[in-house]
């Protein structure tokens, strides 16, 4: 059965005016897909990077890799999916910012009734990457110490709760007061306020002028140094985004003259690909939000047709935890 969605669709790349909300038809689900409708869709700064065109793509295309909602039609020979089922989901194709969609079966993780709509389409790509980033991507054990950039965001905020779950020394920097007070209260044993402090140099003070086994950078360009600087010899430093613009060309002797570090600039796709290790990433994120050990921060809800002064809150620095549009809103 065909039916009309409401989806916003980038025809050419560049800043949020780009985006328009509009009424398209789709059609009914096809081979291996199911429709779901949305209660909720996530917004991260990656959208903003298709957006954009940092990362290519052929206009026009949808925007938004991440949503939550209930199965309402079932495509020819899919199994394991029914209608008036909870679904979530995160990662390829695009088209998440819109009511409806159909949607492959592969991309879909069952959701269970502990977790909310609105939770799930705010954390399951967050989400999936802290659990990537903690338990896959580099050996972590009790007692050491991490960094994260932008501890009060949205990956920030549920990186935080896993990682003290897992008995780890955090250190999370954020650019105001007010994200002081949220990074702390999910669980930060320090908070360095970039804005007013050499982070470095308080790593440093920190942790016995030893460094972090880990460093997680989202923000890019302006805190490359600072974050190299604060890698333990033989640590990793991990590129997770570009917020303040692409990091500037370095050398592999400034790794050796930092501690013999390393860096890495990891995709999620490529740690949930494997069917096996997608499994064990959602039964973790799954089990604290079940849980209520790690609790989902949703301090910005949108509507779709306020998709532009959504990218622009988000660009310009002024959300905290996550954002969603949230499809139980009126326009």
């Amino acid at each position: 059965m065909s039916t009309t969605a409401r989806q916003i669709v980038v025809e050419r790349t560049g800043g949020p005016e780009v985006m328009q909300l509009v009424e398209v038809p789709l059609p009914a689900p096809a081979e291996g897909e199911v429709r779901v409708r949305h209660a909720a869709v996530g917004i991260n700064l990656a959208d903003t990077y298709f957006r954009s065109g940092l990362y290519p793509g052929r206009t026009p295309f949808g925007l938004g890799v991440e949503g939550a909602g209930t199965i309402e039609e079932v495509g020819p020979g899919v199994t394991g999916f029914s209608v008036g089922q909870r679904v979530t989901y995160t990662s390829s194709p695009l088209g998440a910012y819109s009511d409806v969609r159909n949607m492959p079966t592969g991309s879909l993780i069952a959701l269970p009734d502990s977790v909310a709509f609105d939770a799930a389409a705010a954390s399951t790509m967050r989400g999936l990457t802290s659990s990537y980033l903690l338990n896959s991507i580099w050996p972590l054990s009790s007692g050491d110490t991490v960094m994260i950039h932008a501890a009060a965001g949205g990956v920030g905020l549920i990186f935080v709760q896993m990682a003290k779950t897992m008995g780890l020394n955090v250190i999370g920097t954020v650019g105001s007061d007010e994200k002081a007070a949220l990074a702390r209260a999910a669980g930060c044993d320090h908070v360095i306020n970039n804005r007013t402090e050499d982070v470095a140099t308080r790593v440093r003070e920190i942790t016995g002028k030893k460094g972090c086994r880990m460093v997680v950078d989202g923000v890019g360009r302006a805190t490359f140094d600072s974050s190299l600087k604060s890698v333990a010899r033989r640590g990793l430093l991990v590129c997770l985004g570009t917020a303040s613009g692409a990091v500037e060309p370095f050398t592999p002797p400034q790794l050796m003259a930092q501690g013999s570090v390393f860096v890495t600039r990891p995709a999620m796709a490529d740690y949930i690909a494997d069917p096996a290790e997608k499994a064990r990433l959602v039964d973790f994120l799954l089990g604290h939000l079940s849980a209520g050990t790690v609790k989902v921060t949703i301090n910005q809800r949108w509507r779709l047709d306020q998709a532009v002064e959504a990218h622009v809150a988000l660009e310009s620095g002024a959300t905290s935890g996550s954002s969603i549009f949230d499809l139980t809103l009126n326009d």
